[in-house]
Formats: structure tokens, sequence, C-alpha cells
């Protein structure tokens, strides 16, 4: 079975911040890739903007350099990567000024979707909103794409949002998490809606908790002044997390509907308790086999900054009331992995002996590495001897369900970007929902600040710190192995 590319309609893509890392690493080889499978058609156009003085061809080659660089081999054929160089133009811009801007006016078409792609700092958000305006170059129907972070409280978060809102509508405005762009979150959906085995089941009846994890091998080295100034806090658990949280614990929308998801994501971060100081968990990692320590890549030798968080959380509605859900993430930990992980109650009864091998049914969705799902279960252990119980995986990788000819999914930037062209805004979030996953994070920060709380140490490539696995031990439940 190949996967099927619907075209999407010819559209001016331009992308500030275009000779950054982001765009280098993700936004411009995902772009090829989408022109490769035909979902670009040859009549857009993507328009460079950034500080650096090139001329087009300067800014071709360093496109071909990135696609060499981050495209397999096998999807780089010559004419195809000619092809969508030729798509190319770069206008140098500068975003404070007035420099460019007339020249980029000229650049950009009528009669074609215009999509402006802001890969910069927030910092610049609001002064590129504002000369796009003055110079006419976006339109009531033009939409803007915004990377995290978006704020980093409430109070900078509502100041992100007016300043954006003061020149685009709120339908303008694609405030884009790549982790929603995962073929394995999107799949959730389809999961819980679509299948009627699994929804009647979908409450605290019947599960006892869920575990989400982002567990990375990477340290904050080249990134230490970003990190001291967030955390694991500001710069997962605020938007990647409480997305998944959501997503896993929303009601049913009315329809399959930008606005109708959005609006059952956002009753979930309203919903969600108050995260008590013994139900939080921070720590920093140490260096180990020759591994720094966080403190090595920090401007600050005392630094409190967590690289690591792992917390409890309630959520205050009849469906989940009682339920558990456990967050943790963190750097320089024993493996890179994804997951949710959704543990069903056990049996009211059993008719099994209590030592036969019983262990609850989990389903767990994989989002890193190896995207897919699969389904912890009990059968009879083969053989005879009597009934002795074993759990099984029902396993579903995209690689074997879809064939081998697809298992080229689309990365999650890649995704993301022909969304915005369509106009389509389901997997990206709200003013609102932002806002309201501030108001919730700022005490659970304010909190440990005032506190003067240290977060506790934890040796590189393990699974964290201590005080992590007691937050579970102390509930008779344990964290699944980082691995």
């Amino acid at each position: 079975m190949a996967l099927r590319v619907i075209p999407v309609d010819p559209f001016d893509l331009v992308i500030f911040g275009a000779t950054g890392d982001l765009a280098r690493r993700k936004i411009l080889p995902g772009l090829y890739r989408r022109f490769l499978a035909g979902q670009m058609t040859p009549e857009s156009r993507i328009i460079g903007a950034a500080r650096a003085e090139l001329t087009d061809a300067a800014f071709a080659q360093s496109v071909q350099d990135a696609i060499e660089e981050f495209v397999p081999a096998a999807q780089r054929d010559a004419a195809s990567v000619a092809a969508f160089l030729a798509l190319l133009a770069y206008v140098p811009i500068d975003a404070k000024g007035e420099g460019g801007w007339a020249a980029l006016k000229g650049r950009v078409r009528s009669g074609v979707v215009r999509a402006f792609y802001f890969s910069v700092a927030p910092a610049l958000f609001g002064d590129l909103a504002e000369r796009l305006h003055l110079h006419g170059i976006a339109d009531g129907q033009s939409r803007i794409v915004v990377e995290k972070p978006f704020g980093r409280d409430l109070a900078t978060a509502r100041a992100l949002n007016t300043a954006l809102a003061r020149h685009f509508a709120e339908e303008q405005i694609y405030r884009i998490d790549h982790y929603l762009g995962k073929e394995t979150v999107q799949n959730l959906m389809a999961v819980r809606f679509a299948n009627i085995l699994f929804e009647p089941l979908w409450k605290a009846e019947y599960i006892d908790h869920v575990q989400i994890t982002v567990a990375e091998t990477v340290d904050v080295e080249g990134r230490g002044a970003y990190y001291d100034k967030s955390g694991a806090m500001r710069d997962m658990v605020q938007n990647h997390m409480m997305q998944l949280l959501c997503l896993i614990a929303m009601e049913p929308p009315y329809h399959f509907d930008p606005d109708a998801v959005r609006d059952e994501k956002l009753k979930v971060i309203r919903a969600l308790d108050p995260v008590k100081p013994e139900d939080i968990v921070r720590g920093q990692y140490l260096g180990a086999n020759g591994s720094g320590s966080y403190v090595e890549h920090s401007e600050d030798p005392a630094s409190r900054t967590e690289s690591y968080v792992a917390l409890k959380c309630h959520i205050s509605n009849w469906r989940w009331k009682g339920t558990p859900f456990y967050l943790r993430t963190g750097k320089k930990l024993r493996a890179r992995s994804s997951e949710i992980a959704i543990t069903f109650k056990e049996p009211p009864h059993s008719i099994f002996d209590d030592d036969r091998g019983w262990r609850e049914n989990v389903l767990v969705i994989r989002l890193q590495p190896n995207e897919g799902m699969n389904l912890m279960v009990m059968i009879k252990e083969p053989g005879p001897g009597g009934m002795r119980l074993m759990q099984v995986p029902l396993d579903m990788s995209f690689a074997d369900a879809v064939g081998a000819e697809a298992v080229d999914i689309p990365d999650a930037y890649e995704r993301l970007i022909m969304d915005v062209i369509r106009g389509n805004q389901t997997l990206f979030m709200r003013g609102d929902e932002v806002e309201a996953a501030w108001a919730w994070a700022d005490p659970i920060i304010q909190g440990w600040e005032g506190r003067g709380d240290k977060p506790q140490a934890y040796d590189a490539g393990s699974s964290g710190p201590d005080d992590a696995m007691m937050l579970m031990h102390r509930d008779g439940r344990r964290w699944r192995d980082i691995r």
C-alpha cells in the first residue's frame, strides 16, 4: 500500500531566519521531500529571508548543501534537486529596520497562498508581523507560522499573543509544535475515536494510570545559555508534553475540526489540578563516562536549572477523577525514547491463582524511535502443565502496517508546513490554549523558585534521579524502563 499524496495549492512561503539551524536541518530539507513526493507543485515558491547578504545562487547552494547533509542519498537525484532549487529566491532583510522589505514585497506574488515562517527568536515576532502589515506584504488571507517558545511565562505569552493579534487574526496564526506532527500522535486520535474497542474503556473506571516519557540522550552543549532561562519544565512540559496529555485526556470533539479539537484540549488544561510540591522531582545531570555535567555547559556554575523533571498530575473531571498522569522528561538519560503508556486496571475478579503470572494490560504508543503502538495482553503460556499466563504484545509498527514502499513516513515538520498551506489549524496551538498552559505551569515554577529548591543530581546515562523512582513507588507503581 503506497502512501497517498494530495498536492497542495501553489504558494509563496517566506522563511524568516532561512540561514538558521532550524531552517537548514528541518524546514528546507522537509520542503524538498514534499516536492519530491509530489505534494509541492512546481508553481510554488520558497523565499529565504535573513540578515546575511546572499544572492539567490548563494542561498540555493546553501540549501543544496543542507539537502545533501540531511536527506538520504536515495532521495537526492540530481534532476529533482535542481528542480527544487529552481523554486528558491532570497532577500536580505532587516527585521527591525526598513532594509529589504520593498524587495520582499516585489518577490511575493498575488493569487497564491502566502505563508510566512518566523524561524527566528520570539523577540522578533512582533517586528516581523508589524512590517509585513505596514508594507502590505501580508493580507487577511495570509498565514504566519511561529516557533516555540511562546513566551516564558503567562505574562510574556499574553504579550506575544497581543503583538501578533495587532495585525493577524487568530485563524491566521499557526503556533507550531512538531510533536503534534508525529504520525503516532495523530494516530492516537484515530485509535481513540475510530474504534469502539477503546473509547468505552478510556476513563478512570478502567485506567489505573498514564505515563508520558520524553527521554533524551543529548546534553545541553551549545544551548546552555538558552537552557538556563528555560529548564525542562518550560522547554518540554509546558508545551510538548502538555499537548500529549491533552490528546490522551480530551473528550471526543463533535467533529475533526480545528476549533472543535482545540476546544476539548483547552478544557483538559483548565481541569488540571495544581501540582503539590511533593509530587514534583527536579534533577540535573552529573558527568559520567567522559561526559561533562550540566553546569559545565552553563554560564552559571551554581545553576539550579533542571535538566530533568518528573511530576504527577490529576485532572478534575468526571472522566479522569482519581487517575494519575505521570510525566517525566530529561537530558543525558540512558536511551532516547518518547512514549505514552496507558495502564489498565486489573479485572474485578480473577479466576486464576495469584501466582499464575498475571500482569496488567498496557497500551504503549511509541513516538520515537520506531513509531508505532503495541497492546500488552495476557495469554496462556504455550505447552502442557496447566494454566500459566504470560504477557505478549499485539504490535503495530508503521513499517509493517503500510508496507515496505511506504516506510519513509513524512517528518513532523513536513506535515505541519503542508497543513499551513492547506489552512488546517487542527495540529497547531491556539492562543488561549498557550495561555492556559502557562497559567498552570507558572505556579509550579514559582513554587520551587520561592522555596529555593535545588535539583537532585543524577548520573549521565542513568534513568534519572532516585526520587523520581520514589514518586511512583510510593503509589505502588513503577516507571517503564527507558530503552
